[in-house]
Parts: C-alpha cells; structure tokens; sequence
C-alpha cells in the first residue's frame, strides 16, 4: 500500500478528532485555535495570497514532473 492512500484511510479519525478538540472546552485555547483553521483549511482551502511584488528583468519558470510519481 502506497504511504499517501495509508495516510489517507486516516482522514475520517483524524477530522473526527480535530473536530473533538475544536469544540472541547477543557483543550487548550490555542489548540482549539489551531484544530479549527485545519479543519477550515482542508474543508474550504487557503485564502489566495495574491503576489503584487514587482520584478525586474527576467523571470524564469521550470516546470518539472517526476516519471515515478504513481499517485497522480
């Protein structure tokens, strides 16, 4: 079994879990925080960070895909 789908048979535990300390009372405040933002994170992504820092000259972009990669 691939590590990725392994982690991933987790997923239902592991939300079930933040979501316990994210609603817990007796948790630490800045856990409750944390498990909160994960949970908001993965359920709804990132908020954009646009980039509005200027360049100048050139800017050059590699691209690359690794031939082993299975789980794409």
């Amino acid at each position: 079994m691939q590590l990725k789908s392994l982690c991933r048979s987790f997923t239902p535990a592991n939300v079930a879990r933040l979501a316990g300390y994210a609603s817990s009372e007796q948790v630490e405040p800045e856990i409750v925080m944390r498990a909160i933002g994960m949970l908001m994170d993965r359920g709804w992504g990132k908020p954009n960070q646009d980039n509005t820092h200027e360049v100048k000259g050139e800017i050059k972009v590699v691209l690359r895909k690794m031939l082993d990669d299975e789980d794409d």
